[in-house]
């Protein structure tokens, strides 16, 4: 296997946080177009639903869980021989100030959004080293790109995953493992409403921003703009599983492509007004 891909071979892809949202939406669209879809999510009752549409593969998988990452592979290479792409895509967004934000609530975002999707990248390196070639995914977002208000716990995760992978793409030149980011902008999925729930870790009544979680709470906050489905997401996915080359880093969503492009023609000074008013 030389990281190309031959469109008669199906390709075997495993699926992080599958049980709503983007992963959900991928999976399908993936099963749509003949791979063979493995996704997972994190209980029994989110992997019988998974079964119930269709998804005899579905298995469980706490990304913080070492054993159940490697029970997962296991499993696959047990039925397949192989795993062509694995797409790092669960993680949730911890609200808050970071003056509110607790430290152990910070520590418990990067368990998932970080330190799982590195268990899951070293567990799959090795099978894709044995393979010769492979693909990871890892999901980051626009706020990996730039920080916005209220959102220290998660931007800082997705800067960390930022980072770590950039250091891995340099590392796997010429093993025939690609490593691709995916800046997602603005997805409308129960992500968003999860993320509120979060506030419960805060003390929003001793906080100086407590008229701001009250309105968010309520949602009265402003609807974000440039907002395209999760099958954006998905598309891109497909995109990466077909080429022989992928990028090391796709823009998804046009608030995406604008931060992005803001972050490099402004100064810091001129980027924090411009994100004061996002």
């Amino acid at each position: 296997m030389n990281g190309s891909v031959d469109s008669k071979v199906v390709q075997v892809v495993v699926i992080t946080g599958c049980s709503s949202g983007i992963g959900r939406v991928t999976a399908e669209y993936l099963r749509q177009r003949l791979c063979r879809v493995y996704p997972t999510a994190r209980t029994d009752e989110e992997v019988a639903e998974l079964k119930a549409a269709g998804f005899e593969g579905a298995m469980r998988l706490d990304v913080r869980k070492p054993d159940e990452i490697a029970a997962v592979i296991r499993e696959v290479l047990s039925k397949e021989g192989r795993i062509d792409v694995w797409f790092n895509n669960a993680g949730y967004g911890q609200l808050g100030a970071v003056e509110d934000l607790p430290t152990e609530a910070l520590r418990e975002q990067f368990e998932t959004n970080l330190f799982g999707l590195h268990e899951c990248t070293r567990q799959i390196l090795r099978v894709m080293r044995r393979q010769g070639g492979g693909k990871i995914i890892q999901h980051s977002s626009v706020l990996g790109l730039v920080a916005l208000p209220m959102r220290g716990a998660y931007n800082a995760s997705k800067y960390a995953v930022e980072g770590l992978t950039d250091t891995l793409r340099l590392e796997l030149k010429g093993s025939g493992i690609y490593v691709a980011l995916l800046d997602t902008g603005p997805i409308p999925t129960p992500f968003r409403q999860k993320a509120l729930e979060t506030l419960t870790r805060i003390d929003i009544e001793s906080s100086r921003w407590r008229s701001h979680y009250r309105k968010a709470l309520r949602g009265e906050n402003r609807s974000v703009p440039f907002s395209e489905p999760p099958e954006a997401v998905a598309e891109t996915v497909h995109r990466i599983i077909l080429s022989d080359h992928p990028a090391p880093r796709y823009y998804i969503t046009k608030a995406t492509w604008l931060l992005g492009i803001a972050k490099r023609i402004l100064s810091t000074r001129w980027l924090d007004r411009l994100l004061l008013k996002v």
